[in-house]
């Protein structure tokens, strides 16, 4: 959307109720990275970290709902929370795919940019000087993949730059990286 227009609270250009295809394009726009540049992506083992959680967590739902709804419903209500949490793993199942491969990171000169989300997107940057720590973290279950999540941690208590799925050898590269950079950075403050 050109600056020299005015700002519309309710989002892009509405024609019919629908979004114009220019106001697609300007919000599409707004999360892609600079020209002449391209996101790095996490991995794709990052999409089974998270399918693995997500059956770990629906059967024991499943079992749990099934058991309660089985005692106080009968038969029925077991076989409807049975349905239920089916339906959800399944939707969520498809849905992990998206959501891992929208995460995208990029270290320009002067600051860290990253970008994530389908139904709600998010772009982030965070300027090197501002960096105060980033910690590489990796659970058991990371471990098992061989990913890493590297959290950027700044002055303010609302930044949540946290950038998981990345190979654990990478991740180690990219904080020592980072590191060096904030250093460099804050040094002129």
């Amino acid at each position: 959307m050109p600056y020299d227009q005015p700002y519309n609270a309710s989002g892009p250009q509405i024609a019919g109720g629908h979004a114009t295809a220019s106001g697609r394009a300007a919000v599409a726009g707004a999360f892609a990275p600079p020209p002449g540049t391209t996101w790095a992506r996490v991995s794709t083992r990052l999409t089974w970290y998270r399918r693995v959680q997500l059956l770990v967590a629906a059967v024991l739902v499943m079992v749990i709902g099934v058991f309660l709804a089985a005692r106080t419903l009968g038969l029925p209500g077991g076989i409807i929370v049975f349905v239920v949490v089916l339906v959800a793993a399944v939707v969520v199942w498809l849905l992990v795919e998206f959501n891992c491969r929208s995460w995208g990171y990029l270290e320009q000169p002067d600051e860290f940019l990253m970008a994530h989300g389908v139904l709600v997107r998010r772009f982030l940057m965070v300027p090197y000087g501002r960096m105060q720590l980033v910690d590489v973290n990796s659970n058991v279950l990371q471990q098992w993949f061989g990913i890493a999540t590297v959290r950027l941690y700044t002055a303010a208590a609302t930044t949540d730059a946290r950038l998981p799925g990345i190979p654990r050898q990478e991740a180690e590269r990219l904080r020592d990286r980072l590191v060096a950079k904030s250093e460099a950075r804050s040094m002129g403050l």
